[in-house]
């Protein structure tokens, strides 16, 4: 891939970003979800690449979607796969809460999981403790893993986990664990991105959440050098033919950070939407916008964080006030 790449995404994260805010605090997710995500398709046909959405929104919530196998790009360039989720954090975005981003992930063609629109169980972590997690372990021996990994004591531990009734069970062998614990309401992405930061505060991320979002974290943390695993979580016989459909027979098979990313390039790209640990998000002041991105690539280990100021009169199509 061409490492130009790398910056053509974060115009379309910003695009997106600077559009879906407007949104902010309003009630209204689906409205700054098509905002994003046709920000994202208007500045996506700028970029020298041919692209695959091989992840796009999911049906779940039946957003306005990237759908999976639209061309994206210029159509010169690089074939790439791509992962988008314009707006992870709809419903943050629309109770103007913490940690909404827009974001993509791309790889070269073939690269990344064409995870199925499902659950998926996940553990991640930061760099220190690659190579210490196991999916199937048990609670305790990941918490001691991850507290040894990073000379913390277990009640020194901020394990970030999606506030569900389903995680209710997970909730309380961590609390009698004696870790402390971060409930986010949505965003596994951010909380999966903010164990490789140690300003963020948070150690490990458990529990299960979108599929999708699965990959993109691992992209984000595959650039950080970082790890995720995940197992595939179906419901029910359609959700099982799928899985059957990319070759999983197995559903217990504990997808790797090669499973879900493979090769030595990729990279990720995400722009604050509301406030969040890592990221700003956008602020607005007369006719111009400012937003704060974060850009990595997995094969030179770049990581920037990048603060943009965008004219929005010369940007009009991105300042439509709801």
């Amino acid at each position: 891939m061409e490492r130009s790449l790398s910056m053509e995404l974060v115009r379309v994260t910003e695009a997106a970003a600077l559009s879906s805010a407007r949104w902010m605090g309003r009630g209204k997710k689906e409205e700054a979800d098509e905002a994003a995500t046709q920000s994202m398709r208007d500045v996506f046909d700028t970029i020298p690449m041919k692209g695959t959405v091989v992840i796009g929104e999911g049906e779940m919530d039946e957003a306005p979607m990237l759908y999976i196998g639209e061309k994206l790009g210029t159509g010169y360039g690089p074939r790439v796969d791509v992962a988008v989720d314009p707006l992870e954090g709809t419903n943050i975005v629309a109770a103007g809460t913490w940690n909404a981003l827009t974001v993509i992930a791309i790889a070269d063609d073939g690269n990344l999981l064409h995870a199925p629109d499902m659950y998926m169980e996940k553990i991640a972590v930061g760099p220190e403790a690659v190579g210490m997690i196991d999916i199937n372990a048990p609670i305790m021996e990941n918490l001691q893993a991850v507290a040894k990994a990073k000379n913390k004591d277990i009640e020194d531990l901020v394990v970030s986990i999606l506030n569900r009734e389903r995680h209710e069970q997970t909730i309380q062998e961590i609390r009698n664990a004696g870790a402390r614990i971060k409930l986010i309401q949505d965003g596994d992405v951010a909380s999966a991105i903010n164990t490789a930061f140690e300003n963020t505060g948070v150690d490990i991320m458990l529990g299960s959440g979108g599929a999708p979002e699965g990959v993109l974290a691992a992209v984000a943390l595959k650039c950080l050098g970082g790890e995720l695993q995940g197992k595939l979580l179906p419901q029910n016989e359609e959700e099982l033919i799928r899985c059957k459909n990319m070759g999983i027979t197995d559903v217990s098979q504990v997808l790797m950070m090669e499973d879900l990313v493979k090769g030595e390039d990729a990279i990720f790209a995400a722009t604050g939407v509301t406030d969040g640990e890592l990221l700003k998000g956008v602020q607005y002041k007369g006719n111009s916008g400012t937003t704060h991105s974060i850009v990595m690539r997995a094969k030179s280990g770049t990581v920037r964080f990048i603060d943009g100021k965008h004219s929005l009169n010369k940007k009009p199509e991105l300042v439509i006030k709801p």
